[in-house]
């Protein structure tokens, strides 16, 4: 290519020459002709640098002409392209030199790829600003000139994006020719480049003068409005948006309403669709007197249309519509105009309409006041709780609170709250579900006594659920509802129901119960967690199932940062100690994690702790699964490994090499590298090690996994003071 060749030849010479300043052009282009899109990609990125390093002449003169030249890459690569053109401007010399950005986007704007032509739709309209009056006629015209008379659709779908910023500064003369342009393209005979048009005719109408408003884009928009094609009469409703806020009253009675009426009729779903979508938008720009005699008796009929989605459109734009109305005889229209048509879409044979009604008719409660939600209103809401769809009900149910403020909690409680329960007893488990995560809003809105009294026990029973997601969510929403009504309310009130459940007979039930005590403890502090929730999780070490035990574990771990020294030192320490001599493998393990624990709390109290209460391994793997071994595998069984390591501190330890101190209460110590594992070693082995106790951890190494009563994972180079014998 021409383009290429030149810089390209120059860098050679250069190089050649002693002088490497062509260096960052020659690798760009490099990287653009790799085959690796990423390269390519990454090089555009770096665009900016490179045109820094080149210097403004060098990049108009030799980056620019070779970018224009190469536009045939991967879409992605020209999106990243489109985009970094856009803030060229102060690359090339500023504002007086923004037309030199405009041939490489000109290509850009005619690709196929609707994202790429977009993208340089947005960086020219950008550059745009930058001209002068005299340069924006000089250059930018041309090009939009050029692209709205190409041969093929897509340079004339970007032109459409572009009138809209030049014609303002443009002269008169010119501005004729832009809007004739425009015409043009508004009758184009490609129905892509008519869609491109209707979705820019607001925009542009918004920069004519009021007088070509009337003359020639109403018009326009009338034509659009009854082409053949609905993708393109459908994007004409969007333009009327914006032309009917550019006139009075008068014209738009005159020159809009006729090509509305008809939309909102249009033999297509999508048309009235669109209608039906930017309603409170219409509503607004025609205002109020058109509203009453037009909007309202279309809007009646887009609520009760043939197509499900129009329907659902409409239905979510009512509660919009009423709020937009006039105050002055508001409720009258909507009890005489609305309501009869909303009360059908309660029963509609499609969910989506009364899921979308079900989402906003709540909001019609503070509108209509408290005599017309009662007697018209609640019986739409019971009738939506008690939906087939899950969706309907969880939407009337997450707008409670807009009903509470109009008729009081009491006439709540005796309407609707007999549906909840039902619903929270539901055999769909993700019913049940969704209204457990309501349940704390619930209770806000109702207060504490009348929760205690209707919704307390619910809350109780859902941790006895048969599925573990309701349990697991029903153990969260105590904790909400402790944090919603204090400590006091929990220690008297949820507190002792769930330590019952410790002697249930299934251990599920009591697993729950350490859950529970796990969520509670924070929220109801030291003194309940002390006196009333740690003798029960104690009590609960000597459970028969190892579940349980190893959960008990665990929950004395959660809440050891809340007890004091005095607990942790005489009540837990003990229970974890024996859950530790446990023969099950994980309850020894999760008492281990847990006696770890107990110790960096007691050191950061500043209590004395035993050398046999550090952690067995700081970082340790939490997955303790040892690796089995393949068949045949040489595991050397039976192989005593007692001689000292080089680095022993003990007899026949090497003079000078240094190590832990360790207790004569043990054997030889041991460094696991003396096993004869590297420390670089993947493989994973397994030991068993008599009377183990890690001494301390001398780096961060490799891992490997080791069974010491049970399975545990530490750093290769740990010492041990014990006998090892590989198994």
């Amino acid at each position: 290519m021409a383009g290429a060749a030149g810089p390209a030849a120059g860098s050679g010479a250069a190089g050649g020459d002693g002088d490497d300043s062509l260096y960052p052009i020659a690798v760009l282009i490099d990287e653009l002709r790799n085959e690796d899109v990423q390269l390519r990609l990454n090089s555009i990125k770096k665009l900016s640098t490179i045109a820094l390093a080149l210097g403004v002449e060098r990049t108009r003169t030799e980056l620019l002409p070779f970018l224009t030249d190469t536009i045939y890459d991967e879409d992605e690569v020209l999106l990243a392209l489109a985009e970094q053109l856009g803030n060229f401007t102060g690359l090339v010399g500023g504002p007086d030199f923004a037309h030199c950005l405009l041939p490489p986007l000109e290509s850009l704007a005619t690709v196929e790829e609707t994202v790429v032509r977009d993208k340089a739709v947005e960086s020219l309209r950008q550059i745009s600003q930058e001209h002068t009056p005299v340069a924006l006629e000089a250059h930018f015209v041309p090009l939009v000139k050029r692209l709205a008379s190409g041969d093929w659709f897509t340079s004339r779908t970007s032109a459409c994006g572009l009138f809209s910023v030049c014609y303002p500064r443009a002269s008169i003369a010119v501005k004729g020719e832009i809007k004739q342009y425009f015409r043009s393209l508004c009758s184009d005979d490609t129905p892509m480049v008519r869609r491109a048009a209707a979705s820019k005719l607001g925009e542009f109408a918004k920069v004519l003068e009021l007088d070509s408003v009337k003359s020639e884009i109403v018009p326009l928009f009338t034509n659009l409005a009854s082409d053949e094609q609905d993708s393109v009469r459908l994007l004409a409703v969007e333009a009327c948006v914006s032309i009917a806020q550019l006139l009075s009253q008068e014209d738009i009675e005159a020159l809009v309403m006729p090509t509305l009426r008809q939309a909102a009729e249009d033999k297509s779903w999508r048309v009235r669709y669109m209608v039906a979508d930017k309603f409170s938008e219409l509503q607004k720009a025609v205002g109020p007197k058109i509203t009453l005699n037009d909007l309202i008796p279309a809007f009646q009929n887009l609520l009760k249309d043939c197509e499900a989605e129009v329907r659902a459109a409409a239905a979510h734009k009512v509660k919009e519509l009423c709020e937009n109305l006039p105050i002055e005889g508001r409720e009258t229209i909507i009890m005489n105009q609305i309501l009869p048509y909303i009360k059908e879409l309660v029963s509609d044979t499609n969910q989506h309409v009364k899921s979308a009604l079900a989402s906003v008719i709540m909001g019609l409660a503070t509108i209509l006041g408290k005599e017309n939600t009662i007697e018209h209103l609640l019986p739409l809401f019971l009738a939506q709780l008690k939906d087939e769809c899950p969706e309907v009900r969880l939407n009337i149910i997450s707008n409670l609170d807009c009903v509470n403020e109009v008729i009081g909690i009491r006439q709540l409680s005796q309407s609707l709250l007999p549906a909840i329960v039902e619903l929270a007893e539901d055999a769909k488990w993700r019913v049940r579900l969704a209204i457990i995560e309501y349940m704390p809003l619930l209770a806000g809105q109702l207060g504490v006594e009348f929760f205690d009294e209707k919704l307390n026990s619910l809350c109780m029973a859902w941790l006895v659920d048969h599925v573990y997601a309701i349990r697991e969510a029903a153990t969260s929403n105590l904790m909400k509802l402790v944090q919603k009504f204090g400590t006091e309310w929990a220690q008297n009130t949820i507190v002792p129901k769930v330590l019952v459940m410790a002697n249930d007979p299934n251990y599920l039930h009591r697993m729950t119960t350490l859950f529970c005590i796990n969520a509670l403890s924070e929220a109801c502090g030291q003194e309940i967690t002390t006196k009333q929730m740690l003798p029960i999780v104690l009590k609960m070490a000597g459970d028969q199932v190892a579940n349980v035990r190893f959960n008990v574990a665990k929950s004395l771990q959660k809440i050891g940062p809340i007890l004091d020294t005095d607990a942790l030192q005489v009540e837990v320490k003990p229970v974890l100690q024996k859950l530790g001599q446990d023969e099950d493998m994980d309850v020894k393990y999760f008492a281990q994690e847990a006696i770890s624990a107990v110790a960096q709390r007691l050191r950061k109290l500043d209590f004395p702790v035993k050398d046999s209460e550090e952690p067995s391994a700081p970082g340790a793997d939490k997955t303790h699964l040892p690796r089995p071994r393949g068949p045949g595998e040489d595991t050397g069984k039976g192989q005593q490994l007692s001689s000292p390591c080089s680095g022993c501190p003990r007899p026949g330890g090497r003079a000078g090499a240094t190590a832990p101190s360790v207790s004569a209460a043990f054997g030889p110590c041991i460094c696991l590298t003396e096993l004869g594992l590297r420390e670089d070693t993947t493989s994973e082995q397994q030991f068993h090690i008599f009377n183990c106790k890690p001494q301390t951890s001398l780096g961060r190494r490799s891992y490997i996994f080791l069974h010491i009563q049970g399975a545990l994972t530490v750093p290769l180079n740990t010492w041990f003071a014990c006998d090892v014998r590989a198994e």
